[in-house]
C-alpha cells in the first residue's frame, strides 16, 4: 500500500482530517453509491420523456428496424400503463434511497446529537440535487435525443419492468380503478340530467303545463349553462367612454332605457366601472361642465366566460351587484350578463314596461315558421322552438348565437336570400350587413325533429 499513490493520498487526507482510514473508506463508498443513485434517477426520469414523446415517424423507424433495442422499445410501449407504473416506482425508490443514505452520512459526520439541522440541511441539499440533476437536466437532454435515449434505456428498462412486474401491476391496477370510478361518477352526473329532462317530457305531456315544464327544465339545466351562453355580446352592449360629455351621457341613458351602463377607458376591453341611471337624477339641471365620472361605481364584477350561471347567481347574491362584465381568457371584454339574464333561464323571458317591442328577438309566424334576430343566444333559440340544444352541438363550434351557428353552416358570410338546412331546421337569411347576419327565417320540420329527438333519446 506504501507504493500506491491513491491510497497514500487518502491516508494523508484522513490524517489531516483526523478521520480513521476505515471510516473514510465507508464515506467514499457511500458517496459513490449516492452518485450512482442520482445518475439512476436521471436516467429513469429521462426515460419517461423519451419513451412517451416518441413521434409516429420514430415509431415507424423502430417497427422497420431489426435492432434488439428497437424491438424492446416497441415491447415496452405495447403496455404503456405498466411502463409508466414501472418508471414511477423506480424513480420513487431511487429518490427515497438517496434521501436515506445522505441523511445517514450526515449523521455519521456531524453526530446524532444534531439531528434537527441535519434533517433541514439534507432535505434542502438533496431536493435541489434531485430536481436539477435528476429531473431537469435529463429531461432536457432526453427531449432533444428521444430515440437515442430510448434505445439506450430500452433493455435495462425491459429487465426492470419484468423484475418489478407484480408491484407495477398493482400500481397500474389502482390507477385504472380510480380512473374508472371518476369516469363512472362523471357519466352518472351527466346521465342524471338527461334522465331528468326525459322524465319531465314523459310526465308533463298536456299543453296546459308548457309554462311549468319550461320552468322545471330551466331548473334542471341551471348548473349546465355558462355565462357566455346567455350574455349580451360585446357588439350589442350599450357602453360609454369616460370622455363622453355629460349631456350626451344623459341622452344615451334616456334612449337606451337601461338602468346601468358600463363605462370604459380608451377601449371596451378596459371597463372601469358602472354608472347607475338613478345617480344622475339629482344632477339633471347641470350642463356639459358637470363631472359625471365621480358618480361611477368602480371595480365592476368580472365573470369568466365559462363560469356556470348557478355560480354567477350566487356571486350576484353575495355582492349585491346585478350586472357583471364577461371576460375571455385574456381579460378582454366578451359581453355582459345581468341578474335578469340568469333568472330568465328558469322562468323564461321577463318583459317590463320599459322593454321596447321592436327589440323582441323573434316573431312566431305560425307553428313551424319563425323570424329570429341573428344575435339571439342559441340557448334561447332552442328554448323558443322547443328543440334540444344537443342536436346542434356537432355543428355549432364555438358559436353562442344563431348568427354564429349560421356562419358555421355556411362556412362564409352569406348574402340575403341564401338558404341552408340542418335537419330538422331550414334557415333563410332575411337581412345582412357588411359584418354580420341580422335576421333569419327558420322553418321547423316536425317529423324530422321527432325522428332526431327519438334517436337522441336512444
Amino acid at each position: 500500500m506504501d507504493g500506491d499513490p491513491v491510497s497514500a493520498s487518502f491516508l494523508l487526507l484522513a490524517a489531516l482530517l483526523q478521520i480513521d482510514w476505515a471510516i473514510l473508506q465507508v464515506y467514499l463508498l457511500e458517496s459513490i453509491i449516492l452518485i450512482l443513485l442520482l445518475f439512476s434517477s436521471a436516467m429513469i426520469s429521462g426515460s419517461e420523456v423519451a419513451f412517451f414523446s416518441l413521434t409516429q415517424k420514430e415509431l415507424e423507424i423502430c417497427k422497420d428496424s431489426t435492432k434488439v433495442t428497437d424491438k424492446a422499445i416497441l415491447r415496452l410501449l405495447d403496455n404503456q400503463k405498466m411502463l409508466l407504473a414501472t418508471i414511477l416506482l423506480l424513480n420513487n425508490l431511487v429518490n427515497v434511497a438517496i434521501v436515506v443514505i445522505s441523511t445517514y452520512m450526515m449523521w455519521q459526520i456531524a453526530g446524532k446529537d444534531n439531528q434537527g439541522w441535519i434533517v433541514v440541511f439534507v432535505t434542502m441539499l438533496v431536493t435541489a440535487a434531485i430536481v436539477f440533476f435528476g429531473e431537469v437536466i435529463p429531461k432536457v437532454v432526453a427531449r432533444q435525443r428521444m430515440l437515442s435515449f430510448a434505445r439506450k434505456m430500452s433493455r435495462p428498462m425491459l429487465f426492470l419492468a419484468s423484475s418489478l412486474r407484480p408491484f407495477a401491476w398493482l400500481l397500474a391496477f389502482l390507477g385504472d380503478y380510480l380512473e374508472r370510478r371518476l369516469k363512472k361518477n362523471k357519466q352518472r352526473a351527466r346521465i342524471s340530467v338527461e334522465d331528468l329532462n326525459q322524465a319531465l317530457e314523459i310526465t308533463t305531456q298536456d299543453e296546459a303545463s308548457d309554462e311549468a315544464r319550461n320552468i322545471l327544465k330551466g331548473v334542471i339545466n341551471f348548473g349546465q349553462i355558462t355565462a357566455k351562453q346567455i350574455m349580451t355580446s360585446r357588439m350589442d352592449m350599450t357602453a360609454a367612454s369616460l370622455k363622453t360629455p355629460y349631456l350626451e351621457m344623459v341622452k344615451l341613458i334616456r334612449e337606451s332605457g337601461y338602468s346601468r351602463i358600463p363605462i370604459y377607458e380608451d377601449t371596451l376591453d378596459n371597463v372601469v366601472g358602472i354608472l347607475y341611471a338613478k345617480d344622475l337624477l339629482l344632477h339633471l339641471e347641470h350642463d356639459n361642465h358637470f363631472d359625471w365620472t365621480k358618480l361611477i361605481k368602480p371595480n365592476p364584477l368580472r365573470i369568466p366566460e365559462y363560469k356556470k350561471i348557478n355560480e354567477v347567481f350566487k356571486q350576484f347574491q353575495s355582492t349585491h351587484i346585478h350586472l357583471g362584465i364577461v371576460v375571455d381568457e385574456y381579460g378582454g371584454t366578451s359581453g355582459l350578463v345581468t341578474l335578469e339574464d340568469v333568472i330568465e333561464e328558469i322562468v323564461g323571458d321577463i318583459n317590463d314596461e320599459f322593454d321596447d317591442e321592436e327589440e323582441k328577438l323573434f316573431n312566431r309566424i305560425n307553428e313551424t315558421n319563425y323570424i329570429f334576430e341573428a344575435k339571439i343566444p342559441l340557448n334561447d333559440f332552442c328554448r323558443v322552438i322547443g328543440l334540444d340544444l344537443s342536436l346542434i352541438e356537432s355543428v355549432r363550434g364555438e358559436s353562442e348565437t344563431l348568427g354564429g351557428l349560421l356562419l358555421e353552416l355556411f362556412e362564409k358570410m352569406p348574402i340575403k336570400g341564401e338558404q341552408v338546412s340542418f335537419a330538422p331546421l331550414h334557415f333563410v337569411v332575411e337581412s345582412v350587413d357588411k359584418t354580420r347576419i341580422r335576421r333569419v327565417r327558420v322553418r321547423i320540420e316536425h317529423q324530422k325533429a321527432e325522428k332526431y329527438q327519438s334517436q337522441d333519446a336512444e
